[in-house]
């Protein structure tokens, strides 16, 4: 994982840093901003991302769906998903909607998601895990277990401990501190 995880760095140093002033989804001021779809959406960035939380996720046999908040886990749960299967342990995948839909379905759970499933939720950045935590409630809510948390890039301003204090495992590849 480490040789994955320094390329990745290198992408997400090279195409995802952006400096300047910028309110994050926290709320929160920030001079700078992780702009992860620029590396989630770069065809080596996504599958090093893939790689190593598929490395994770297999420490944990019982997880058979992975899934996330939508927008930042849509890259990371189509990646991981394809290369699961290509490695031939595949997974099954879900997104969890901001809100649920007013029109069709009305779901705010789209994908294979099934109560009672072990799963694991991914997300590029967080900050203070704000758009996690939804996910996760509507995830239990459902019926289904998480098991494991799996983040990109944690900001260090306390979403780690926070996820922590609620009883989540959370993996985060990098920090912020390695890539400013």
């Amino acid at each position: 994982m480490n040789d994955n995880r320094e390329k990745l760095k290198l992408i997400l140093k090279n195409k995802s840093i952006l400096k300047g002033n910028f309110t994050l989804a926290s709320g929160k001021k920030s001079n700078y901003y992780i702009d992860a779809r620029l590396t989630t959406l770069d065809p080596e960035g996504v599958n090093l991302i893939s790689r190593i939380f598929l490395e994770e996720i297999k420490k944990s046999p019982e997880i058979k769906v992975v899934g996330g908040p939508t927008m930042g886990a849509d890259p990371i749960v189509g990646g991981t998903i394809a290369l699961s299967h290509e490695l031939g342990n595949p997974l099954d995948g879900f997104l969890v909607r901001k809100e649920e839909k007013g029109h069709g379905t009305g779901k705010i759970i789209e994908g294979n998601l099934k109560a009672g499933d072990k799963v694991a939720v991914v997300e590029d950045v967080i900050t203070t895990g704000g758009s996690v935590f939804k996910a996760i409630d509507a995830i239990e809510k459902f019926g289904a277990t998480v098991e494991k948390v799996l983040v990109v890039v944690d900001r260090e301003a306390g979403g780690e401990e926070l996820f922590k204090e609620k009883g989540y495992e959370l993996f985060s590849i990098l920090k912020v501190s390695e890539l400013l």
